[in-house]
């Protein structure tokens, strides 16, 4: 499996940017695929999820309103629509992957695979 992440960038507050995580090597049906982030200092912390099975989405509560996760089956590429960027979203932002149970989207350690990462800066 690899997961291919893109779309980070250096953009000022208020500003959007759209990332893309695309999957390959397996069929995805059953699977979860989540959005991580790390900043400097700081632990890897949860951002967004998709789960292929039903289209279901889970959003780190910080990031509900700001966030939007979708995928593109044709495609096996998840995108993270990110809106409204705050200084305090700049981190490395890594996709991943896995077969995750119901109730464990938001744990990192429930993921098989990991994107290489892509970073995200927003100046104020």
């Amino acid at each position: 499996v690899q997961l291919q992440a893109s779309g980070g960038g250096l953009v000022q507050a208020g500003s959007s940017l759209r990332l893309s995580c695309a999957a390959s090597g397996r069929t995805f049906s059953s699977y979860v695929m989540g959005w991580f982030r790390q900043a400097p200092g700081k632990e890897r912390e949860f951002a967004a999820a998709f789960r292929w099975s039903g289209g279901l989405t889970y959003y780190a509560d910080s990031l509900k309103g700001r966030f939007t996760i979708d995928g593109d089956n044709a495609k096996n590429t998840v995108y993270l629509q990110m809106n409204s960027l705050k200084p305090e979203d700049t981190a490395v932002y890594y996709c991943a992957a896995g077969p995750v149970p119901y109730g464990s989207a938001t744990l990192k350690f429930a993921y098989d695979y990991w994107g290489q990462g892509t970073q995200v800066t927003v100046s104020s």
